[in-house]
């Protein structure tokens, strides 16, 4: 495919063309120039957009497409597509699924049965056999075959042991640790943050207590080893200034955040509605403010959007009953676009540059001879998410109808050119 990219500024540090306003021509996937003025005629699409920006592609290091086992909620298919919407080139997804991402068959076959799309979907094989903590996984087998680093996902491990040989093991081969910090004896399980909120709508809160705790430990196991490990879903203030004190004592650890942990009040819960159930739960106004002072410090590294589609005998029922998670791989740019007080040049930093390099993934750069792998974006351009624009299957989103600000206009990857708007 030949293409044009006409008047984009680009976003990429790496590149010797950061903050211009170009043209871009890409022939049979390769960037071939990059210059201001390039005639129309030179491709046979071009793309183009008021305000159009170009950035290496995105890339969402924590997201569930449901595949295998759970293909009423998502499949591989249309998690891709709802990925490609959203601008991500790359995604690497959850172990989540039935059978779970535990052994190098199941690894095999997410690579297989993704392979060919403009989206690259890399497999998170699972920490422990089934997710059940009790024994280690075969992390290094699903590490030969295509496992970027291993996760039990929303299950945090309890057993402290078995936390200690993971990151044993996988500092052997290189494998990275992904932990979720959440002490089950200090948790509820109630997904909703131990405040006010709790209180009204009559439910026992989750402290953010349970979060600092298991992290303290995981800090101190990683330390211990000297083996790197990335902390997910990171939710509360305290866990910030624990995240600084271990890295100033030389502990390799890097941080992530979801999406709507950058923005959204635990007030939200108090219309009951279960869409804003998710795991770790909303959190108070101060870890909001203290999440945005260390997104913009480079603290926290990576802002996810842990795409968690459920159907709706998940979600249409009581708030107790309902299963955490909400669909946001489409709406994370233009949510972090208009709430998180991050520059554009931040943002992509935290979307597309931190997470490559934490999974050890080579970046694109916007450059002559190099492959092309780009998302295209307006961050003026208002749109309305709704059921038709939305691809995943699930639709549990409390932002259908709502107005946003920031669009995808397409990416490009593979020689695959995909609109936002198809």
């Amino acid at each position: 495919m030949n293409l044009l990219v006409q008047s984009a500024k680009i976003v990429d540090p790496a590149s010797l063309h950061n903050g211009k306003t170009v043209d871009i021509l890409i022939e049979n996937g390769k960037i071939t120039e990059i210059k201001k003025g390039i005639a129309a005629s030179a491709a046979k699409k071009v793309v183009s957009a008021a305000n159009l920006h170009a950035s290496p592609g995105w890339f969402d290091m924590q997201a569930n497409f449901c595949d295998p086992g759970y293909e009423h909620k998502e499949s591989l298919a249309t998690g891709m597509a709802a990925a490609a919407k959203g601008g991500f080139t790359g995604v690497a997804i959850m172990p989540s699924t039935n059978p779970p991402i535990h052994s190098k068959s199941q690894v095999e076959y997410v690579i297989s049965k993704s392979a060919g799309n403009a989206v690259d979907v890399y497999p998170v094989g699972a920490i422990s056999h089934r997710l059940e903590g009790k024994d280690l996984a075969e992390m290094y087998d699903m590490q030969t075959s295509g496992a970027i680093a291993f996760s039990d996902d929303m299950h945090p491990i309890m057993n402290a042991g078995l936390m200690h040989r993971a990151l044993l093991y996988a500092k052997s081969f290189n494998g990275l640790i992904m932990s979720r910090c959440n002490d089950k004896t200090l948790s509820t399980g109630s997904d909703v943050n131990e405040s006010k909120a709790s209180v009204s709508i009559g439910v026992k809160g989750e402290p953010g207590i349970a979060e600092e705790i298991m992290l303290i430990r995981d800090l101190f196991l990683a330390g211990h080893t000297e083996a790197r490990i990335h902390i997910n879903s990171i939710s509360v203030a305290g866990s910030i200034a624990l995240i600084k004190s271990a890295r100033k004592q030389g502990v390799n650890v890097t941080v992530s955040v979801n999406g709507y942990n950058v923005f959204i009040e635990d007030l939200a819960v108090m219309d009951f509605d279960t869409n804003y159930k998710v795991s770790p739960p909303l959190r108070s106004k101060d870890d909001i403010k203290a999440i945005k002072k260390a997104l913009a410090e480079g603290v926290i590294d990576v802002i996810c959007s842990d795409h968690r589609p459920e159907d709706e005998e998940n979600k249409k029922v009581e708030f107790d009953l309902a299963t955490p998670g909400m669909i946001g791989i489409q709406t994370l740019y233009p949510l972090i676009n208009m709430h998180s007080e991050l520059s554009t040049e931040q943002i992509i930093e935290k979307i597309a540059i931190n997470p490559r390099k934490i999974a050890g993934l080579k970046v694109p750069t916007i450059k002559e001879g190099e492959m092309a792998n780009l998302t295209f974006f307006s961050p003026t351009e208002e749109w309305v998410f709704d059921v038709k624009s939305a691809a995943s299957i699930s639709k549990n989103s409390p932002f259908l109808g709502k107005k946003l600000k920031g669009k995808v206009v397409g990416i490009l990857n593979k020689d695959i050119y995909r609109s936002a708007d198809l």
